[in-house]
């Protein structure tokens, strides 16, 4: 694992006799390394610099560029010419046409939210008060006008369903960090949180998208020792952060199946703790099974689910002969990664009790395969009447259930956190049905770009497989409906009355198709 010093490097500049110390990540760009030299020197951003060393030969300004120290600093000399200025000319331009990109691009949300309130305005006119075909058309034309205005101030509209929408940041935001002043916060180093994030946690309405990888694996790193098990356990806290930069670096970077997505279940699965008060109810070594299996349920997720892996026959199928592939893939690489020392969190256990840890983690992340709902759900409802937390068969039930709860969670959450999860599952389904439809194999109509639209994909899912779930769980917690079950039938509802305006719309489309028809056949 890598210390503050391999992430920053520290130059020295010559600045009129006086020693200037300059310090950048080695993430940094040129460009970035560049500017900061024409700060510290009090040059105008923009000016094209060179780099000279003690003996007078030209250094490369990047992120690999050679360290010096105190006694040998090196000058900047500023340049000039006809040739520079030409450069310097199309540089300006360039960024004058990229800080007016920037320019619109910041005001499209207030565009944004214009289009989408008149849209909605119209499109209740159509469905409510049953527009005649001229107002129809006016309507229309007005929508249009709104496209195109659209179009005109941003490349792309944000109204084609096959872009990937960009989470919304608009909902507070929070005191993020309370590191001393000599942290730099790399992704090595993970950092304190704010007592204000630390009670967020525990809330389902716990907002993702403000947060960057590193922070989130801080935030993951307090949940165990929040929760005792560091301490009860005798983690090794160096061999904690350890793992899950592994398990961090294990995660592909799908629309979807991503790092964001585990730590999404992992947070979910820490706030129904607290909610469910479950350490009162489980062991700690439940507990930390829970929480290591949400960690670890989607591990190296090829973006690509059961169903394709098995029509396309892929080595994931057949090593595990098409049953539960992609499962069986993500608990091999879990104790794949356990099984290097460095990052083994579970060095201090005796077989046996790890023998337990390891058959409860599998368990659990076996359970997320959405192939197995009916058969989990049937057994759970079997048990919720009459439950037993004395009962390992009841307990184990309850544990497999609780983690598809976490794994399918996101409309549990406010709208603005939920939505965009919504668009980046549709991406994912969208990559995979185009391969299908170019490998010539089956494509299921939820997956179709063609055929699925927002509200039709999740009304049926948030209908049928969400609702009924938790409210099965809220037999045994009753205290989940206010927070989980209300948000998830508030969610069913907005979509329902979504697909009904859509579906207005393509009512209206289509008797003025047949009007058009009728009246084509009559001349």
């Amino acid at each position: 694992m890598g210390s503050a010093s391999s992430v920053y490097r520290v130059i020295y500049l010559d600045v009129d006799g006086r020693i200037q110390k300059v310090v950048f990540s080695r993430f940094c760009s040129p460009c970035d390394i560049k500017e900061l030299f024409c700060t510290a020197l009090g040059l105008p951003r923009n000016t094209n610099i060179s780099l000279l060393d003690v003996n007078g030969a030209m250094v490369s300004i990047d992120p690999t560029m050679p360290r010096n120290s105190e006694r040998s600093p090196y000058r900047v000399v500023p340049l000039t010419g006809g040739l520079l200025a030409d450069k310097e000319e199309l540089f300006q331009n360039v960024l004058s046409q990229v800080a007016e990109q920037f320019s619109r691009a910041f005001k499209i949300n207030e565009l944004k939210t214009e289009v989408t309130n008149r849209l909605a305005m119209l499109e209740k006119r159509v469905e409510l008060e049953g527009l005649k075909v001229v107002e129809i058309e006016k309507c229309r034309s007005d929508i249009k006008k709104l496209r195109e205005e659209m179009a005109s101030r941003n490349n792309s509209s944000f109204l084609d369903d096959n872009k990937k929408l960009m989470p919304r940041r608009d909902v507070p935001s929070y005191t993020k960090c309370v590191c001393p002043p000599e942290c730099l916060c790399p992704s090595a180093c993970l950092c304190h949180l704010s007592q204000e994030i630390v009670e967020t946690l525990k809330n389902p309405i716990f907002n993702v998208w403000q947060y960057e990888h590193h922070e989130m694996l801080s935030c993951l790193e307090h949940m165990y020792h929040d929760l005792g098990l560091v301490k009860d356990f005798n983690i090794n806290p160096i061999t904690l952060k350890r793992w899950l930069l592994c398990i961090h670096d294990n995660y592909r970077n799908n629309p979807f199946h991503n790092f964001r997505h585990c730590f999404c279940v992992t947070q979910m699965m820490y706030s129904m703790i607290y909610l469910c008060s479950l350490q009162e109810k489980f062991t700690q070594v439940d507990i930390l099974i829970l929480m290591t299996a949400a960690v670890c349920h989607d591990l190296d997720h090829p973006g690509y689910n059961n169903t394709y892996q098995i029509n396309a026959r892929t080595e994931l199928a057949v090593r595990y002969n098409d049953i539960s592939p992609l499962e069986n893939h993500h608990c091999a690489v879990a104790f794949q990664i356990f099984s290097q020392p460095e990052c083994n969190i579970f060095s201090n256990f005796d077989p046996e009790p790890f023998k337990q840890i390891r058959q409860g983690t599998i368990t659990l992340i076996l359970a997320t395969d959405m192939a197995r709902h009916g058969e989990i759900l049937d057994s759970f409802r079997q048990k919720v009447d009459s439950f037993d937390f004395t009962n390992e068969e009841h307990v184990t039930c309850l544990k497999m259930v609780l983690i598809k709860c976490c794994d399918i969670s996101n409309e549990v959450r406010p709208m603005e956190v939920a939505e965009p999860w919504v668009d980046c599952l549709l991406e994912e389904y969208f990559m995979q049905s185009d391969r299908e439809k170019l490998e010539g194999l089956p494509v299921a109509p939820f997956m179709d770009r063609e055929k699925v639209t927002k509200p039709t994909a999740q009304i049926g899912f948030i209908k049928f497989v969400l609702i009924p779930m938790f409210e099965t769980v809220m037999k045994l917690f009753p205290q989940i409906e206010e927070v989980m079950v209300q948000p998830l039938r508030e969610s069913r509802d907005r979509y329902e009355e979504l697909k009904q305006i859509d579906d207005a719309m393509n009512e209206v489309q289509k008797k003025k198709s047949e009007n058009l028809t009728v009246g084509g056949k009559k001349k």
